[in-house]
């Protein structure tokens, strides 16, 4: 049974609170982004550098959503999808490079046996990343379904990502924190590539893999 196209009113309402989440998700990454870069280099932590620079990726995808729906908005739907795939093959292209930085990282403190610090900042962080990162992901693809938009969908996954993200750090600092093994956070980072290269996958192939739908916005 094919779903009701909401009213205008209903739509223009829908299309502000999509700016609301976005607009939430940019301070947020912002706060992410500084914490978890600053208590990565701190305690030369492989793990929360690539946190810190995958919270600000995702920085880039909130501005980029934001820069399609007033594209489209302003200028109609061509040139919002074209403004979408250009941003998104941009975000892919940072996220294959910040897989490949990992593994090259990684492979070097793995082959010198250097470990990092405990990171109590990149403890908090990671811990408040994962709610707040499951309510706007939620919030998100309620309101995609309810537009039919593909970019809100893609930009949903982008969060429930990086939730993921935040609970494969929050794991490594745990069993650092328990074990004190040297090894603990270079393990952690290489977890952390398959996530990236997942999600730079499809943002160049625009795959947003939550399933079909009519696209509007």
């Amino acid at each position: 049974m094919r779903k009701a196209t909401p009213t205008a009113e209903r739509r223009a309402e829908l299309i502000r609170a999509a700016f609301r989440l976005e607009w939430f998700s940019v301070a947020w990454m912002m706060v992410e982004a500084v914490v978890a870069l600053a208590s990565g280099v701190t305690a030369r932590s492989i793990s929360l550098i690539a946190f810190g620079l995958d919270s600000l990726i995702e920085l880039a995808s909130a501005c980029a959503l934001i820069w399609r729906l007033n594209a489209e908005l302003r200028h109609g739907r061509s040139m919002g999808e074209m403004a979408e795939r250009t941003a998104s093959r941009i975000g892919g292209t940072l996220l294959f490079g910040l897989a490949a930085y990992l593994v090259a990282a990684a492979g070097w403190r793995l082959w010198t046996r250097l470990g990092a610090e405990f990171s109590w900042p990149g403890l908090l962080v990671s811990v408040a990343a994962i709610p707040i990162m499951w309510l706007l992901s939620r919030r998100k693809l309620r309101i995609a379904e309810a537009l039919g938009s593909r970019a809100l969908r893609a930009d949903a996954v982008e969060s429930i990502t990086c939730g993921w993200l935040s609970f494969v750090v929050l794991i490594g600092l745990l069993a650092q924190l328990a074990l004190g093994a040297w090894w603990v956070d270079s393990v952690t980072s290489l977890v952390i590539v398959g996530l990236l290269i997942r999600e730079g996958r499809e943002a160049w192939t625009g795959d947003d893999q939550t399933g079909g739908g009519r696209e509007e916005l």
